[in-house]
């Protein structure tokens, strides 16, 4: 038998099949994933899936792979825990916990648009996951199609495309999709970097920060690092990054001067988009500047690289170089024009697929039907 016969007729993640079930929509949300725990075990057993991920890692596996397991999964483990250790909360991970915030908050908001259709609240179910870890992706579809979401829209929460992320989840859905004999309608969300509700929000949430805190002399908006070779090859997420940072500055009304940008998180010593956070931060606090303010526009959550890299680590080396306060703005997290912004921009991209559902004698109709041509009862 061949191996693709024998992937065809494999057991099947499919629910129980009903004639009367009237297929609606879901949403997935789609963040990058978390340790279950601040453990070295856990760590590594997050790594593993994480950095084996080739659209992570874009080096040949026969040279990778020795690294990975020969050194980096026996060193960064237990450093790696320790940094979560110093950001996590007595109800777990700060990105896991956002994450189902978000989740619920967005099933709300949705809700309400529905009513105001006409629809039940419940007409668009969402679910969220994780790339890597729980709550996995193939598990969360497995929710929803039981749920009866025939078509489902996926949208990551990245709102800089890059391959590495954006791209990855994509990877993994299809792959999730792989066992499924009914398949759902997918539609993809590849970016929302310059939408003009996210770009909103971000510049509500940075106002709200100064509200109550005051202006900093400067303030810096850090997005994760890319290798440079990713945007040599195509990869338009350092472009995605500068517009969604150049919208914002606007929307806030800074002058050129009053901001900089910057990339953090680099990992391995290939070069990276720059400029790095740490550098800008050293020369900023090298200035003697009194107050910095770092904010981190591609995070629609808080989690290590904002609480614990820019939060404790890059407020180290700004004040170890001569610089006063570092103050980080929370990122998006459940603010309530965030969870618009998702909501709007879920609804746009359902379009077409927000029919009302069928009422019970139709529903009965189409099982006798089913019936009839010799389907169970």
């Amino acid at each position: 038998m061949s191996r693709g016969h024998f992937e065809l007729n494999r057991a099947h993640s499919d629910p129980p099949f009903a004639h009367d079930r009237m297929p609606h929509p879901g949403v997935l949300l789609v963040n990058l994933g978390t340790p279950a725990a601040p453990t070295a075990a856990a760590v590594r057993s997050y790594l593993v899936e994480f950095l084996a991920d080739p659209r992570v890692v874009e080096i040949p596996a026969v040279l990778w792979w020795p690294l990975l397991h020969g050194i980096v999964l026996r060193t960064r483990p237990a450093k790696s825990a320790a940094r979560y250790r110093a950001i996590w909360t007595g109800d777990g991970s700060p990105l896991a916990i956002h994450a189902a915030k978000q989740r619920t908050l967005l099933a709300g908001s949705l809700g309400q648009k529905m009513k105001a259709q006409g629809l039940p609240a419940d007409h668009v179910a969402v679910g969220h996951a994780m790339r890597y870890g729980e709550p996995s992706i193939a598990g969360a579809l497995a929710r929803l199609t039981a749920a009866g979401c025939a078509r489902i829209l996926v949208m990551p929460m990245y709102p800089q495309y890059a391959a590495s992320t954006t791209g990855s989840a994509f990877d993994a859905v299809v792959a999730a999709c792989g066992p499924m004999r009914r398949v759902p309608g997918l539609r993809f969300v590849d970016s929302f970097h310059d939408d003009p509700g996210y770009v909103g929000a971000l510049a509500q949430a940075v106002n709200d920060h100064w509200m109550r805190h005051g202006r900093p002399e400067h303030l810096v908006l850090s997005f994760h690092g890319v290798p440079r070779a990713t945007l040599e090859r195509g990869d338009p997420y350092y472009c995605h990054c500068q517009k969604t940072a150049r919208l914002l500055a606007r929307e806030l009304g800074l002058e050129p001067r009053a901001w900089t940008i910057a990339f953090q998180s680099r990992f391995g010593r290939a070069r990276w988009v720059g400029p790095y956070t740490k550098d800008v931060l050293a020369e900023l606090g090298g200035r003697k500047l009194r107050r910095v303010d770092v904010f981190c526009p591609g995070f629609v959550a808080d989690c290590l690289e904002t609480l614990e890299e820019i939060g404790i680590e890059g407020r180290g080396v700004f004040t170890r170089a001569g610089g006063g306060d570092l103050e980080l703005i929370p990122c998006l997290n459940e603010h309530p024009r965030f969870i618009a912004a998702l909501a709007d921009l879920a609804a746009s991209h359902l379009q077409g697929w927000l029919a009302p559902p069928p009422d019970a004698d139709t529903r009965e109709a189409t099982r006798l039907r089913a019936v009839a041509l010799g389907a169970k009862a």
